[in-house]
C-alpha cells in the first residue's frame, strides 16, 4: 500500500484540478484549494481494523493525509486527544451527554498544531525554504515552531494585541516577528506583500491546502473514539473556520470509505462573538459567503476573524449537516469558562468557552435534544490566555489563618 493515497488538489468553486507534486496556493478563481484522494482504491485496502497497533497521534491516518514519504514528516507528538464526559457541566446544561474534544493539551498548546504539522511537513516534502503567515496568535506559534523543527525559515506577523505567550514562542524559535497595529486582515496585506516581492511561501489559512488536512483529523479522531459512532452535534468555534470545514471533510471521507453513515452526521455549528460574527449574520441572511464585520472585537482573540477566505465553505459544512451558527458575548464566553474550571476542573481557552456556552444556549431553546450527544472542541489550554482571568487573593502574613473558602 502506499504510504498516502493524494490524488490531486481541486477548486471547490471551479472544479479546476491541480498536480499535487508542485508548490500550490490559491485557484486562480481566487478560490482555497482541497486535496482529494483515492478513496474507491483505498476502500478496498484500508478498514478501521488497520489503525490497530499505529501510534497514537495524528500521522496513524497517514493514508488520507498528504505526505507521499514518511521522511518528511516534521511532528513533535501531536494527535489523539482525548475526548472527556463533562458529566457535572452536561448536568448544569441539561446536556446529559456532553463530551470536550479537548486541544489544549497538544503541542505548542493549540490545535493550530494540527495543521502545522501537515503544513510544515508537506512544504518540506516540497522543498519548501522559507514561509510566511499572518496570525491572530496561536497559528503563528505553531508554525514557528514546526518551521523551526524542519529547518524551514518562518516570517511571522500579528496584532500587537495577539496573546503575549504566542509572540513569545514565535521569538524564541528564531522566526522573523513582527507585530502590527491593527488586526489580522492588516497582518495578511503585509504577508501578502512579502509573498509578491520576495517569493515566499504563503502559509495563510486557506492559501496553501494542506492545513486543513491536519485539522481533518480532529473529525477522524472523534469518529474513532466513539467506537465510528458519530455524535448528534459538534460545536466549533469558528474564526477563519478551517477545524469546522476540515471535520466535514473528514466525515465525508470516512463515509466514501463506508465507516460511517452519511444520514448519521452530527449538526455541525459554528460559534463566533458577538463582537466579530460575519459567519453567523450570513447564516441568518441564508448567504453563501459572508461580509467583512466592522470594528472587530473579542476577548475570544482567536475567532476575531472579520471576514475568512473560506467563509463558503464554512457556511456549506453548517448548511449540509443542518447544523446553525450562533454568537456568545464576551461575558457569556467568560463565565462559561470559569464555570467549566469549578465544576470539571479543566482550564480552557476563550475560543472553547465560547462553544460550550453556545451550547448551553442551545439546550436552552431546545434546538439540542435531550438525550443528543455533543461534543464542544476546546481548541487551546486557558494558560495562553492569563488575562482572561482575575486571581485576586488576599496576601497573609506568617503565622496568619487561612480564611474559610
Amino acid at each position: 500500500m502506499p504510504f498516502s493515497y493524494l490524488s490531486h488538489l481541486y477548486c471547490p468553486k471551479c472544479q479546476k484540478p491541480y498536480a499535487s507534486t508542485e508548490i500550490r496556493q490559491l485557484c486562480v478563481c481566487g478560490s482555497p484549494l482541497l486535496a482529494d484522494y483515492d478513496l474507491q482504491a483505498l476502500k478496498k485496502e484500508w478498514t478501521p481494523g488497520s489503525l490497530k497497533g499505529r501510534s497514537p497521534d495524528l500521522w496513524r491516518y497517514h493514508e488520507l493525509l498528504p505526505l507521499s514519504d514518511p521522511g518528511n514528516i516534521v511532528t513533535l507528538g501531536e494527535g489523539m486527544t482525548p475526548l472527556l464526559p463533562m458529566k457535572r457541566l452536561g448536568s448544569d446544561m441539561g446536556i446529559e451527554r456532553l463530551l470536550m474534544k479537548d486541544e489544549g493539551v497538544i503541542p505548542t498548546g493549540s490545535f493550530k498544531a494540527r495543521g502545522a504539522a501537515v503544513g510544515v511537513s508537506k512544504a518540506k516534502e516540497l522543498g519548501v525554504k522559507e514561509l510566511a503567515m499572518p496570525t491572530n496568535g496561536n497559528a503563528g506559534a505553531a508554525w514557528a515552531l514546526y518551521a523551526a523543527r524542519a529547518g524551514i525559515r518562518a516570517s511571522i506577523v500579528m496584532p500587537v494585541e495577539a496573546p503575549l505567550i504566542t509572540r513569545k514562542e514565535c521569538a524564541i524559535s528564531g522566526a522573523n516577528l513582527n507585530l502590527v497595529n491593527g488586526l489580522i486582515g492588516d497582518a495578511g496585506k503585509m504577508v501578502a506583500q512579502a509573498v509578491k516581492e520576495r517569493g515566499l511561501f504563503d502559509a495563510s489559512t486557506l492559501k496553501e491546502p494542506y492545513r486543513i488536512e491536519g485539522k481533518k483529523t480532529m473529525g477522524l479522531e472523534i469518529a474513532e473514539q466513539l467506537n465510528w459512532r458519530l455524535p448528534d452535534v459538534i460545536l466549533y468555534p469558528t474564526g477563519g473556520g478551517v477545524g469546522l470545514i476540515g471535520i466535514y471533510k473528514a466525515l465525508k471521507e470516512l463515509a466514501a470509505l463506508g465507516w460511517v453513515q452519511r444520514d448519521k452526521f452530527p449538526r455541525l455549528v459554528a460559534v463566533q462573538a458577538a463582537g466579530c460574527a460575519p459567519i453567523v449574520k450570513a447564516w441568518e441572511e441564508r448567504k453563501s459567503e459572508s461580509e467583512f464585520w466592522a470594528d472587530s472585537r473579542t476577548a475570544a482573540f482567536g475567532i476575531n476573524v472579520p471576514k475568512a477566505l473560506g467563509d463558503f465553505l464554512v457556511l456549506e459544512a453548517v448548511y449540509e449537516t443542518e447544523g446553525c451558527a450562533i454568537a456568545v458575548d464576551d461575558a457569556e464566553l467568560l463565565e462559561e469558562q470559569a464555570r467549566i474550571a469549578r465544576l470539571e476542573g479543566a482550564f480552557v481557552c476563550p475560543e472553547g468557552a465560547a462553544a460550550f456556552s453556545a451550547a448551553r444556549k442551545l439546550r436552552e431553546s431546545s434546538w439540542i435534544k435531550s438525550g443528543e450527544t455533543v461534543v464542544a472542541l476546546n481548541t487551546g489550554s486557558g494558560i495562553k490566555y492569563p488575562d482572561t482571568v482575575r486571581a485576586d487573593a488576599p496576601v497573609l502574613n506568617p503565622g496568619d489563618r487561612i480564611p474559610p473558602a
